[in-house]
């Protein structure tokens, strides 16, 4: 299993199993195990133009995602989550009545 690493001050933190040490780009396997997804899903998802930005870099063309980005689009997706952003849980919404809706009885 590699170690994916990050940019952070001197010393290493660890989250889970990444260390932070000096790392600025990742590789497609590198970001979806730093995702705990499969690189399978990051294809698809880069196919359909979904999921993290990614670049190609260097001669070859590779696809790299910066880890900067991996975090912001993950604190993208917590926002976008009804489930944990309250503010778009539907439950929480006032109820809405239809502005050409007249009750019969």
């Amino acid at each position: 299993m590699s170690v994916v690493t990050r940019i952070s001050s001197p010393g290493t933190s660890v989250v889970g199993d990444f260390r932070a040490i000096d790392r600025a780009f990742l590789g497609v396997k590198e970001a979806a195990e730093y995702l705990g997804i499969s690189p399978r899903t990051l294809y698809v998802w880069r196919h359909r133009r979904q999921g993290p930005p990614s670049f190609r870099l260097g001669a070859r063309g590779r696809v790299t995602y910066r880890l900067d980005a991996l975090d912001a689009w993950v604190r993208e997706q917590e926002r976008a989550d009804s489930r944990s952003n309250p503010v778009l849980n539907p439950a929480n919404a006032a109820p809405q009545r239809r502005a050409d809706y007249t009750a019969t009885a």
